[in-house]
């Protein structure tokens, strides 16, 4: 199934004639936390691709990384950004549907329970 799987399902990781073109005509800039493979082309114009580690899913891309493959910052990321602040958060892709995702109090997830209203709230009549 590997290799049927790498030539035809281009959800699940890049397919063979992505990493073709990757190996012959782009060259490797760097890889991020995550194991994302990004790349950019050998000749003008200048285009840039990532190659997933795991499922295709474009919030698995960082926001330093994101900045770099819309050229919106020229060198990667651990040369043409400073330093993370010590207050910021660490990247964390989008988990909605997961079973990590945030589910507040009221989610059928979470047992359907909701807080009562605070009796402030009148609704609107139209007459």
């Amino acid at each position: 199934m590997g290799l049927f799987k790498n030539i035809f399902c281009w959800w699940d990781g890049a397919t063979i004639g992505t990493a073709l073109h990757s190996a012959l005509r782009g060259r490797s800039v760097g890889e991020d936390a995550f194991g994302n493979r990004y790349y950019e082309s050998k000749k003008a114009p200048r285009r840039r691709w990532v190659i997933y580690q795991g499922q295709n899913d474009a919030s698995n891309v960082p926001a330093d990384w994101h900045g770099w493959l819309h050229q919106t910052i020229e060198d990667v990321p651990e040369a043409g950004l400073p330093p993370a602040r010590a207050w910021e958060a660490p990247y964390v892709h989008n988990l909605t549907g997961t079973d990590d995702a945030y589910r507040p109090s009221g989610a059928l997830e979470s047992g359907g329970k909701r807080a009562g209203a605070s009796g402030d709230y009148e609704a609107w009549s139209p007459n």
